[in-house]
């Protein structure tokens, strides 16, 4: 007998007491103890983080992007301590204190570094940072280790290298540390891509000659945040002519009678994100379009078939075309059309999978694995395409694919 996945649930934005949903302090365990379990196989005697998806998987904490990167966040995590440190901006550290009960008030301290450049390093901000931190890693006994980073302003660096710290990369450890997701993280990736289910409902309503590609975009962005998104991040739009080459943008184009048009939304939910295309007809569809959809759906099939565990990267890139054989020079120009890259609280997280880098470090599919499946491919009039993704899960019993608004075969929208 055949065993089928059941779909992955999107119960929806509440917890219940007659379901088991997502556990909040579960998730919170289960990402810190990933990140402790990487520091303590590493070299280093701390991460000093200031990617702001590092320091949320950490921390537990946010604040929208704005201020979230302008490099004046950090955490400091040691082998010796349960609890990470978090410098933060402003009152945001109050009200850490107030309702992130799982850090001790005394590891939330506001931190300021400069604003990406705004306040100049001579006025001493990164010294006097460089010397508090200094002084927890003496705390912790670690202060003779290497220090693990992620990503780091010049200045900074230069100031951890003249107060004597070793400072290597931890940017990989990370991310490796994040290539494994939880029941509950897979459930917010599947409550954050039925959120865009609906969406492209909408857009499949109202994608009429006469539209335009920004205001789709507006709606698109009003829908999700009415539904509970916590950031759109971005949203292609893309018709007509300026289907190819893939811009990776949107304009103010009107939608014309039988563009072809595709769409691209990112948005996260908890922090958990989508990215997912879909093509459509507008109103009609010619034969060279179809087909350049039916080769994007092919390529897009068999990498899905490929996706289980122990499944190498550079097997699933290899089932999809070379460059040269879609009209690319190379891989790297045509790097992102035939493309696998992890989703979680980053949009490109471990696996990235592409003929570009896999051919030459596979990395094994494992269990638990999220990432996103995308093709392209040219229509023969050298104007129109079809983009297809698909967010899929590595399961022991083969592929669960997250993404469910209808993508098997060329979706004309208002047929005329």
């Amino acid at each position: 007998m055949t065993k089928h996945l059941r779909p992955a649930p999107a119960p929806g934005h509440m917890g219940v007491d007659y379901e088991e949903r997502v556990d909040f302090a579960r998730l919170r365990d289960y990402r810190l103890g990933r990140a402790k379990a990487s520091l303590d196989a590493s070299e280093c005697g701390a991460f000093l983080l200031f990617d702001f998806y590092n320091i949320r998987y950490t921390t537990q904490t946010w604040i929208g992007g704005a201020l979230g990167d302008k490099m004046s966040r950090y955490a400091l995590l040691t082998r010796s301590e349960d609890a990470p440190y978090l410098w933060d901006f402003g009152s945001a550290v109050r009200h850490h204190q107030l309702y992130s009960n799982w850090l001790p008030d005394d590891n939330c301290r506001p931190g300021m570094l400069g604003l990406r450049g705004g306040v100049a390093p001579s006025v001493g901000l990164m010294e006097t940072a460089v010397r508090e931190i200094k002084g927890l890693l003496e705390d912790a006994g670690v202060a003779d280790l290497p220090v693990g980073m992620d990503i780091v302003e010049p200045p900074f660096l230069f100031e951890m290298q003249r107060q004597g710290l070793k400072v290597v990369d931890c940017q990989q450890l990370m991310l490796d540390a994040r290539q494994i997701k939880s029941s509950d993280e897979i459930m917010l990736l599947s409550q954050a891509a039925a959120m865009v289910d609906g969406v492209y409902q909408d857009i499949a309503e109202i994608l009429k000659p006469g539209i335009r590609e920004n205001q789709i975009v507006a709606h698109a962005s009003k829908r999700l945040y009415e539904m509970g998104s916590d950031q759109v991040e971005a949203i292609n739009a893309i018709s007509g002519e300026r289907c190819n080459p893939h811009p990776h943008n949107f304009t103010d184009r009107l939608i014309r009678p039988g563009d072809q048009a595709f769409f691209d939304i990112i948005h996260s939910y908890n922090g958990y994100r989508t990215c997912y295309y879909r093509t459509f007809g507008v109103g009609s569809s010619t034969p060279s379009q179809r087909d350049a959809y039916t080769k994007a759906r092919e390529w897009m099939d068999a990498s899905i078939e490929m996706i289980k565990p122990g499944v190498t990267t550079d097997q699933v890139a290899a089932v999809w075309p070379k460059a040269e054989e879609f009209g690319f020079d190379n891989e790297l120009a045509a790097f992102g059309l035939q493309f696998g890259h992890g989703l979680g609280l980053g949009l490109h997280e471990r696996p990235i999978i592409s003929r570009l880098n896999s051919m030459k470090e596979p990395v094994e599919l494992q269990e638990g694995m999220v990432f996103a499946l995308e093709t392209y491919c040219p229509a023969t009039d050298g104007s129109s395409a079809a983009r297809i993704e698909e967010e899929v899960v590595v399961t022991a019993n083969g592929p669960q694919v997250l993404t469910l608004f209808p993508a098997q075969e060329l979706f004309v929208a208002n047929k005329y």
